[in-house]
């Protein structure tokens, strides 16, 4: 299935080489631009069947997404699951949830993103969650990119684990070969820029 899964995501033209600013600051050759893949419902629904596979007999009674890609994911794997789904938006203190959502106290809940590096979108809607007491029964993610183990104390199951490297700005080869620097969303700009 790894190897359908990369298929997915090189066929969208969703998996691009260079140097990309990511949006934990850090710097990469590689890119995963999920709104390739999420922009197709056959690709999201196939992708987001084998999260809720996964999960199927876990009890999850809510399934939660950061925005944006979050969104898409936690609503398709909520359907497949027949339960309910919330996404967790940036707000002033942290993650919320928007007025009139949120969980109960003890509610099983499964947190799902699309693209892990650093763990920093998961991490706060852990700390969203137990916030509200609910009860994290794992994670979810399209693909798992990070390096080393993210210590994030729950099961994590990804549809693609593909550890990339990722530099620090001040430490980037990609940086000092002068190599123009892109934003997520194709903005390229000056690695001293970053």
């Amino acid at each position: 299935m790894t190897e359908e899964v990369r298929k997915i995501f090189e066929s969208s033209g969703a998996l691009l080489e260079g140097h990309f600013l990511l949006t934990s600051g850090r710097h990469s050759p590689i890119y995963w631009e999920k709104f390739h893949v999420l922009q197709n419902p056959f690709y999201t629904q196939k992708l987001c069947h084998l999260i809720s596979q996964h999960y199927q007999n876990q009890g999850a009674q809510v399934v939660v997404g950061p925005t944006t890609g979050g969104i898409i994911i936690a609503y398709e794997v909520a359907r497949q699951l027949g339960i309910r789904s919330l996404f967790a938006d940036r707000g002033s203190e942290g993650r919320e949830f928007r007025p009139g959502s949120g969980l109960d106290p003890g509610t099983k809940t499964l947190i799902v993103d699309d693209i892990l590096t650093t763990g920093k979108s998961v991490r706060e809607v852990i700390q969203l969650v137990e916030r509200y007491g609910g009860d994290i029964i794992g994670i979810g993610v399209l693909v798992d990119r990070s390096e080393k183990d993210l210590g994030l104390g729950r099961p994590i199951f990804s549809c693609l684990r593909s550890p990339t490297v990722t530099y620090s700005p001040d430490n980037c080869p990609l940086c000092d070969r002068g190599i123009p620097l892109t934003r997520p969303g194709g903005e390229v700009i000056q690695p001293s820029q970053a």
